[in-house]
């Protein structure tokens, strides 16, 4: 029997299953061969020779290929239909040779198929071909470029700038692409305009919105209304005129559906929609294809196999019927320069199969399958037809003239089924118009009030009558990337391949030259520091242009057109010397260099006009850039007599910093870092590191009423810095602890049979120097008992003693861990040692609640009834606050 090779155990039993017993099937797991991290894998003296090594996991695959030839000598290499597939049939016949398995006479073939299905690998299998020697060679030089980058770039890293990692080839210049948007928004100066609106209603009474678009007879550009004074002169030029209607223009519109999805588009696409990450969604799209349900996922062509599009018309036809069918077939120009790459594009197998009558398991798989599915069918699809009316309005001496759009939909025809998604939403006026004849008067209508009022803008200027408000804007800066948007922009630019986007990204991620938040990317200061040497001593190799042209090359050579060997050396040559020159340098040298190349950044003017160099702290120093393993921070040069630091970018930047007094001979300092205002015991030494830190607390995305950065006192910091605090020691064993999170306060245990903490969050903020044991133990088992859903279930009471005779509300006896105890509202009161819960009396238990009232200082909970005593106890809510705070201090 044959044996066949392909790269993964799922894609084998798949592809076994079309082949049947007539053929062994086996994966090799991936490559199988790789160059050794350490020197010397690539030797630029010895022709570029490349040496090779076969992964220790890859052992056993090779093995058992080995073993299977031996009863069969015929081979046929069916991995990936791209560069890297090529790579590994390569790497396969090259380590089998080796281990003298392939012998003279054995039987090698190479099979491509762009997708897994019975016809399209039984259709490869009768047209065999041999291993692509010049898509191999383009890999090879790949491979050696990346190397010769990574293996001699990061050692000078390594020694120059303490922290960094590594630098790359591709991934060096995605980070300039992230660090250059930063410092974009950094730069940014927003600049203020001003747009006026107008409420109108027709004869007919529907109403509408226009815009000005005319003021004194001259057109208005966006900035035309620079401030509020102009604004407001213009919202009572627009309401002291009678206003008709000056024109009314139809148009039709159309638009066209998108092309089908190739690697990049997929990417940015399953990020726009689903929040997906390159590599999910590459995974996700890998298993999709190993399950034979849709076509190779990484690819640069757009085509659609004839036989795919007459199934994508066929289907449209079925299920929406002929009139969403066009004329003609759609065609798709690939975008890949070179033939040999230009797969097909991404689709389903089978068009008639949507997400609904799959057989996954994986609400991502399905999601995914979805988008491709809609986008296939929808690039076959008749493009919508739409009207678009634009209506003129203005005064009877044109001096004030605005304008109304709308669109209507004639003809849904692809959106029935799909709309791509977009990166950063545009405030388009696509709203429809009601019935608007030319020459009729319109009146002004009211109802703008609830506009002016909206919270998030910036100001605006209403008229009298509510009918005519100006706002306020501001331009903004660029946006940060998502990953979405940075593929796009790396694929504008030429940088990198399908293959590699998703993997380059997660790379800096992995780094920590880069962090995601909120789907956006923000440079790291380490990520920052090392863009900023690399274009200061290796401009050329993080240069869009030339980084491109690096691709172009390389994709000449896969096309055979160039020849690989000689690539290699005309890099290698320029680059060695760059190396040599940035080996030289002394780590004092790249710090200065470092430092005036930041120095807008790191120094901007201050106010005051004083010098922004001058340490905030000692007043006598100089601000200096420094490195460490964590990345970059501004000290002061007069350590260690003034230790002063602060990072390099983001909140801390402007020099914030106070010291709130003195705690058992401790300064405790007021900082500000990435996540907000902390207070600190002391400051960083070389024998503590890392001194007691913790954050302000918050309440939402405010601060906590007096908690603030300008409110906070020595009695709050000190406080906050005996974070976590240990609330006692848990009966299953463990202790209990509280602190504050990046997502609010909670408390925390694990059991010493438990592989992870249990967590729950506190409403209250101050809880967590306050609440206690008998509470915290019955929310952990809550928990426990409801996984991933909070409190779902309240504790059920022992007694039930009614309702406390002076401030209302039910008081209960419950059933504790640590035995019975009395609950008033947040009050929780152990029982007294030998004393029953049958026992207790409303007199007993009021007298508890009293006392733990007064030993925690908090005000007498109101009831939750609304009733008048309740509301009397409301009006107290401020010095329950205050007392919460006292006992917190």
């Amino acid at each position: 029997m044959p044996v066949v090779v392909v790269e993964s155990p799922a894609k084998a039993k798949t592809i076994n299953k079309y082949l049947g017993s007539d053929y062994t099937v086996l994966a090799s797991y991936g490559h199988v061969r790789d160059l050794p991290a350490k020197n010397g894998s690539v030797q630029p003296d010895d022709d570029f020779a490349m040496t090779w090594e076969v992964g220790n996991d890859s052992k056993k695959h090779v093995r058992a290929i080995a073993e299977a030839l031996k009863t069969d000598n015929a081979l046929i290499l069916a991995t990936d239909p791209d560069r890297e597939g090529e790579a590994i049939s390569w790497h396969l016949q090259e380590a089998l040779t080796k281990r003298r398995s392939i012998k003279k006479d054995t039987d090698v073939k190479r099979v491509t198929f762009n997708a897994i299905t019975k016809e399209a690998v039984t259709e490869a299998m009768r047209n065999p071909r041999e291993v692509d020697l010049p898509l191999v060679e383009a890999y090879l030089a790949r491979r050696a470029l990346d190397y010769l980058v990574g293996f001699n770039l990061s050692p000078v890293l390594w020694r120059k700038l303490p922290g960094a990692r590594s630098a790359g080839r591709v991934q060096s210049v995605c980070l300039r692409l992230i660090v250059e948007r930063e410092m974009e928004i950094e730069a940014f100066n927003p600049q203020e305009y001003w747009s006026v609106r107008a409420h109108l209603a027709t004869p007919r009474g529907q109403s509408f919105e226009a815009r000005l678009t005319v003021l004194g007879g001259e057109k208005l550009d966006k900035f035309s209304l620079a401030n509020s004074t102009a604004a407001e002169l213009a919202v009572q030029a627009v309401a002291s005129r009678k206003m008709s209607v000056l024109s009314v223009e139809a148009k039709p519109a159309a638009r066209n559906p998108s092309a089908p999805f190739m690697t990049s588009t997929l990417q940015q696409e399953a990020s726009r929609k689903f929040g997906m990450g390159a590599k999910q969604c590459m995974n996700t799209a890998q298993r999709l294809y190993e399950a034979g349900l849709i076509t190779y996922m990484r690819t640069d062509g757009i085509d659609m196999a004839p036989e795919a599009v007459t199934a994508a018309r066929e289907e449209i036809a079925t299920r929406y019927g002929k009139d969403y069918v066009p004329g003609e077939p759609r065609i798709y120009k690939n975008k890949a320069k070179n033939a040999q790459e230009a797969h097909e594009c991404i689709r389903p197998t089978d068009m008639s199969r949507d997400a609904k009558s799959l057989k996954v398991s994986e609400d991502d798989q399905r999601k995914l399958y979805d988008l491709i599915w809609k986008r296939t069918l929808a690039c076959q699809m008749a493009g919508a037809r739409m009207e678009r009316t634009t209506v003129d309005i203005g005064s009877d001496d044109k001096q004030v003239v605005l304008r109304a759009t709308g669109q209507v939909v004639l003809f849904d025809g692809f959106m029935r089924v799909y709309e791509e998604g977009r990166d950063d939403v545009v405030d388009e006026d696509d709203k429809r118009l009601p019935q608007i004849m030319q020459g009729e008067s319109l009146k002004f209508g009211s109802s703008l009030a609830a506009q002016a009022e909206k919270p998030g803008k910036d100001g605006s200027r209403l008229s009298e009558d509510g009918a005519t408000l100006a706002l306020q804007h501001h331009t903004q800066p660029p946006p940060r990337y998502t990953e979405a948007t940075l593929v796009k922009r790396m694929e504008e630019l030429g940088i990198g391949r399908p293959s590699t986007y998703a993997s380059v990204i997660t790379t800096i991620q992995d780094r920590e030259y880069v962090r995601k938040d909120k789907n956006r990317l923000f440079p790291e200061d380490k990520g920052r520091i090392v863009t900023i040497f690399l274009l200061n001593f290796f401009k050329r190799y993080v240069e869009y242009d030339f980084t491109a042209a690096l691709e172009n090359q390389l994709d000449d050579v896969s096309a055979g057109g160039k020849d690989y060997k000689e690539l290699l050396d005309s890099f290698w040559r320029d680059f060695s010397a760059a190396i040599s020159e940035a080996s030289d340098l002394r780590i004092s040298e790249v710090l200065d260099v470092l430092d005036e190349a930041l120095a807008p950044q790191l120094y901007p003017p201050r106010e005051d006009g004083g010098d922004p160099r001058q340490c905030p702290k000692c007043g006598a120093g100089q601000l200096h850039l420094k490195t460490s393993r964590t990345g970059g921070f501004v000290g002061c040069g007069n350590y260690p007599e003034c230790n002063y630091t602060r990072p390099i970018s983001g909140e801390g930047a402007e020099g914030y910093e106070r010291v709130l007094g003195e705690d058992d001979g401790d300064e405790i300092h007021l900082k500000s870092g990435r996540f907000g205002p902390y207070v600190q015991r002391g400051e960083a030494t070389p024998e503590n590191k890392k001194p007691p830190r913790s954050s302000l607390p918050k309440q939402g995305k405010d601060y906590l009423p007096g908690w603030g950065p300008n409110d906070i006192t020595l009695e709050q910091g000190v406080t906050l810095l005996t974070l976590p605090r240990e609330i006692g020691a848990h009966p299953d064993g463990g202790v209990v602890s509280s602190n504050l999170g990046r997502f609010g306060p909670y408390i925390m245990h694990q059991r010493p049979d438990e592989e992870k903490p249990v967590y729950v969050n506190l409403k209250e903020t101050l809880d967590v120097f306050e609440i206690g044991m008998n509470r915290a133990v019955e929310m952990l088992a809550e928990k426990r008992a409801n996984p991933g859903r909070g409190r779902s279930a309240a504790a059920k009471a022992l007694r039930e003693l009614g309702e406390h005779p002076g401030e209302g509300g039910p008081v209960n006896i419950m059933d504790g861990r640590y035995g019975p105890y009395v609950k008033w509202g947040k009050i929780n009161a152990t029982l007294p040692k030998d004393t029953e819960a049958k026992d207790v009396t409303m007199e007993m238990a009021v007298e508890l609640i009293n006392e733990k009232a007064g030993k925690t200082g908090k005000k007498k909970a109101p009831a939750k009834k609304a009733t008048a005593k309740t509301k009397t106890a409301a009006k107290k809510a401020p010095a329950k606050k205050k007392a919460a705070k006292t006992s917190g201090e």
